[in-house]
């Protein structure tokens, strides 16, 4: 599982794997901007559906986002706070986490740690067969959250540097994936 968080939009996406074939299951968003201002509500908004999400996937893993560093300190210790709570979240149900840098992420994704986050979803467009979002105001932050899990995938020993599987591989091995498909897939249930 993937997440981007946010503490007016926090992404997220659940992936699986398997062999070569990376499979989305979902990517969507949190959205938290009708809670208002108040935010201890966004912080239980955000606990309480990554447990909804834990329990209906039952991830192996979650990769997040690390915190980005910014010149607003009250709006770095907000982004803290609702990372904080996503990460306890997975902790309470015993799922262990592991934390990327935005640049790792892009140029896992990409090849470029500078890359747009429109760049980053065009990537993912091209290599995955993506389930549409039902917003398209949402799509970046949902894409986001799944470029952290396929970053994941790869940083596990998946890459090139570790002789396994790169992009290139995958595209070569998965040519259909160049298109432009809009086949949406049926959920599966995973397995313990």
């Amino acid at each position: 599982m993937g997440v981007d968080p946010g503490t007016q939009v926090m992404g997220y996406a659940v992936i699986e794997v398997c062999g070569s074939r990376i499979e989305v299951l979902r990517y969507d968003v949190i959205n938290m901007k009708a809670l208002g201002s108040n935010h201890a509500v966004k912080l239980k908004r955000i606990f309480d559906r990554m447990i909804e999400l834990i329990d209906e996937f039952l991830p192996d893993e979650l990769a997040i986002e690390a915190p980005f560093f910014g010149v607003n300190v009250q709006s770095m210790l907000k982004l803290g706070r609702a990372q904080g709570v996503a990460i306890a979240a997975c902790l309470s149900r015993q799922i262990p986490y592991v934390e990327y840098a935005p640049t790792r992420i892009k140029q896992s994704v990409t090849g470029s740690g500078a890359a747009s986050k429109e760049q980053v979803a065009h990537m993912l467009r091209q290599t995955l067969t993506l389930p549409p979002v039902e917003k398209v105001s949402t799509f970046l932050d949902a894409t986001d959250a799944l470029a952290v899990a396929v970053c994941h995938h790869y940083q596990k020993g998946n890459n090139v540097q570790a002789g396994g599987k790169s992009w290139g591989k995958f595209l070569s091995e998965n040519p259909e994936r160049l298109g432009t498909s809009t086949t949406t897939r049926k959920k599966k249930t995973p397995a313990k």
